[in-house]
């Protein structure tokens, strides 16, 4: 029955859930807290390239040690993709969520829509998902509902172009390179028509925003609101990790990071347990077996 389904607020409106979507939220860690202690996810690294530069981003090198964003200890083909989920289906069958997040931007990568299609065709039940910036997510909606992309990650750190402006150094669309305001009015506004049409094809959409002290801090509960009213499912405040032009700005404590999402969570649902994942994470959140299963396949390989 329809009634029965659990609803979301779009717009001022309640809109139902339907069984498929509710399997998408169930069975995902990142969009259930259940779920990341039951269900994991596997990463496939096949996209290389960025279109934008974060103020607080460098992917130039790895340690097997670390879990952030853009880490990857090698960039696979969409062949060695599905090589890869096929050994992890295998052997850690409690995986569910095949997932994109890098180590650039997926979008911007012809190899992420390959590896789509040829992971779906094999594994039709399997939660399809992908992490984005966003500035490439309207002209590539369709295609992601093709290979039934349920699950869209964007990461949105700001809804004034004037604090954009302080986050990205350029932005790179349509053959041309944009910086300053100019850049942080094209990627908002990307950014915005994208997760209007991800949530009207009934994407379960999740925002990620980097909490970055003295430049988005006062503004972060704007952009939960904004993205609540819109649809968006769930809502994830990264302390920023100080890197590149940012490296000099102290990240907030847990204490301000806990703080920033009760202020957020009137407006939207908060993911309290983000274990900042690499682009090749593999497992359940905080238990990845990564490391192991490419060990097994390099010696196997060799044999």
């Amino acid at each position: 029955m329809a009634d029965e389904y659990r609803t979301a607020t779009v717009q001022g409106r309640e809109v139902p859930y339907d069984p498929e979507q509710l399997r998408k939220i169930n069975e995902h860690p990142c969009y259930s807290d259940k779920a990341c202690h039951a269900f994991g996810r596997c990463h496939v690294p096949v996209a290389p390239k960025c279109n934008i530069q974060c103020n607080y981003c460098i992917r130039d090198f790895d340690c097997v040690n670390e879990s952030r964003p853009g880490v990857t200890s090698r960039v696979l083909s969409p062949e060695e993709a599905l090589d890869l989920v096929r050994k992890v289906m295998k052997e850690h069958p409690y995986v569910k969520v095949v997932g994109i997040a890098g180590p650039g931007e997926p979008l911007a990568n012809p190899e992420t829509f390959e590896a789509l299609r040829l992971i779906h065709t094999e594994f039709p039940r399997l939660i399809m998902c992908i992490s984005t910036n966003g500035l490439m997510l309207p002209e590539s909606i369709e295609e992601l509902a093709k290979y039934d992309v349920g699950n869209v990650t964007v990461t949105l750190n700001a809804i004034d172009p004037a604090i954009g402006e302080k986050i990205y150094s350029w932005v790179e669309y349509g053959g041309k390179k944009y910086h300053g305001r100019e850049a942080a009015e094209l990627l908002l506004s990307q950014q915005m028509k994208g997760i209007e049409m991800a949530v009207a094809k009934k994407m379960l959409v999740k925002i990620n925003t980097v909490y970055i002290p003295g430049i988005n801090d006062e503004h972060i509960p704007e952009i939960a609101k904004k993205v609540g009213e819109m649809g968006a499912f769930t809502f994830n405040v990264i302390p920023i990790i100080p890197q590149y032009k940012f490296a000099g700005i102290t990240p907030p404590t847990p204490k301000e990071k806990r703080e920033m999402q009760d202020r957020c969570e009137p407006y939207i649902k908060q993911m309290r347990h983000c274990a900042r994942c690499r682009a090749d994470a593999i497992g359940k959140l905080g238990q990845d077996v990564q490391s192991c299963v490419y060990q097994q396949m390099k010696d196997e390989k060799k044999e």
